[in-house]
């Protein structure tokens, strides 16, 4: 759960200690000090193995006792993937962990000496700092089915990018070496084009190939729909190709390995999908959101793992900030700027809430008539795309309410809790 900053600084006591830990790759560096800002002792600089997270518990402890502390606060700066296994293993043992913004860092590190240097200790002191301040947040980290969650939709859509790449290179691999070959497949994934291409033939040993040898190949992957019509289309314009002859025998072979690379992060696509699924029917509300016309599983997969357990949200005004669709205001006497998104938090969950919102408009009429509203009516209209960022808004708090409520969408619902709307139906 998330404080206002007021909420944060009254959890701090007499009684806690501060802890602000400068994240690394091989070491870590840690500085303590109570609720006023006091230091206590000398830096503390630990390995990140078993053996260093055990010489800093057993620090954490030594202080606690000799300045007679009950509960401790550990800030770090969310640094790449470094600090998690810090993090989970405070976790599991039960001490509280915050996380600092690096940008409160390096704006924060010049007030106590006035000097822009930068080292290991003066960050952790720095950290420490901006917790007893209360400019901390508390992480979500996932667990469980979540945590799964989301390194199976990092996986997939790694794999996704792969598999785009692989796509490039056939086709230029086509378009150097057989340019025509796609006026006769529409395209090279289908089944029949793909068993053409693992013959590993350039058009002239294409056209020196009987028709039922290219046709019998054929058939092993697609038993009816193409016949020798199409073959002797492939052999037509194999004759008229201008592809290149030269550096025949490695550009086989790579074709052969893209094809064969293809295949590979196919199937592993299919797999990381499956295993994805499994644990989404696990989510409560996930059944009621599938059948969101315009939100398919892979959005929902998506924004749980970005998000993790609605549980530990009271508001969905949380998420909205966490995705960074929350809105700041420039103002400066009479000068008043423009009203835009801070684009802060995860910008994963951010551009997979924008991405979805464009065929949910288009497919879903709910939102196609509140999008219609926004940007029509007579006061304050808004342009389309700041439309659209209010509908990101509104997609979070439906998914909130189904997945917490477990109630299948209802448009009508929807648009009758906009007073406003309604006022403009009516008349």
């Amino acid at each position: 759960m998330n404080y206002k900053q007021n909420q944060k600084i009254l959890q701090l006591t007499e009684k806690t200690l501060i802890i602000g830990v400068d994240i690394a790759k091989y070491k870590h560096v840690a500085r303590a000090q109570d609720f006023r800002g006091v230091q206590f002792g000398k830096a503390l600089t630990f390995e990140n193995n078993e053996l260093g997270f055990a010489s800093f518990l057993n620090w954490i402890e030594i202080l606690k006792e000799k300045h007679e502390k009950t509960e401790v606060y550990v800030g770090m700066e969310p640094t790449g993937h470094y600090w998690l296994p810090l993090a989970y293993s405070l976790r599991d043992k039960a001490i509280k962990v915050v996380v600092v913004n690096p940008a409160h860092v390096k704006k924060a590190k010049e007030l106590d000496d006035n000097s822009p240097t930068k080292n290991d200790v003066k960050d952790a002191r720095v950290i420490a700092r901006l917790v007893e301040e209360g400019r901390y947040s508390e992480p979500n980290l996932p667990e469980g089915i979540y945590a799964d969650l989301r390194e199976g939709m990092n996986h997939y859509h790694q794999l996704v990018k792969d598999l785009q790449t692989i796509q490039g290179r056939v086709h230029q691999w086509i378009d150097k070496y057989f340019p025509e070959y796609m006026k006769v497949f529409g395209k090279w994934e289908g089944k029949a084009s793909l068993q053409v291409l693992n013959m590993g033939l350039f058009p002239d040993e294409i056209v020196r190939c009987s028709e039922m040898d290219i046709l019998m190949e054929i058939r092993k992957g697609v038993k009816k729909g193409v016949g020798l019509k199409k073959v002797q289309q492939l052999q037509k314009v194999a004759r008229e190709s201008i592809g290149i002859k030269e550096g025949r025998d490695l550009a086989r072979f790579k074709i052969t390995s893209l094809l064969a690379q293809y295949r590979l992060i196919k199937e592993q696509i299919e797999q990381a999908w499956e295993c994805i699924q499994k644990r989404l029917e696990l989510i409560p509300g996930v059944k009621e959101m599938v059948k969101m016309k315009g939100v398919a599983e892979v959005t929902i997969a998506g924004f749980f793992a970005e998000v993790g357990d609605l549980q530990g949200y009271d508001d969905p005004n949380q998420i909205i900030k966490l995705a960074g669709l929350n809105l700041k205001l420039a103002t400066s006497g009479k000068w008043k700027g423009r009203t835009v998104i801070t684009k802060r938090g995860r910008p994963k969950l951010r551009s997979l809430l924008f991405k979805v919102i464009l065929p949910l408009v288009a497919n879903n009429p709910a939102f196609s008539a509140l999008h219609k509203y926004f940007t029509t009516r007579n006061e304050n209209p808004l342009k389309k795309k700041q439309s659209l960022i209010a509908l990101c808004c509104k997609l979070i708090k439906v998914l909130f309410t189904i997945a917490k409520k477990e109630v299948v969408f209802s448009a009508e619902r929807m648009l009758r809790d906009i007073p406003h709307f309604q006022q403009k139906v009516a008349a």
